[in-house]
């Protein structure tokens, strides 16, 4: 990062706008010929947002598959079918 970014000393908080962004969050895209843009984003079907201290335990969606496959087995199989 560069030394004019440096962010010590700043009020900022963690996550200000973390439920807001699971809602969906919109996008303007200025182009050279002055239009603009607007696309909205939400959270793909299937897609799964982890809080931040799971994160630090599973950063990748390999890690996380694999935990939840260790505990598919636990679960008795007349619970799995719904």
């Amino acid at each position: 990062m560069l030394p004019e970014y440096d962010l010590r000393g700043k009020k900022g908080v963690r996550g200000k706008y973390y439920r807001a962004y699971r809602q969906g969050h919109t996008v303007r895209i200025c182009q050279d010929d002055g239009s603009v843009s607007v696309q909205h984003f939400t959270l793909e079907e299937g897609a799964v947002m982890l809080e931040p201290d799971v994160r630090e335990y599973f950063p990748t969606s390999e890690s996380v598959n694999q935990a939840l496959r260790s505990l598919i087995v636990l679960i008795p199989k007349t619970r799995r079918r719904r």
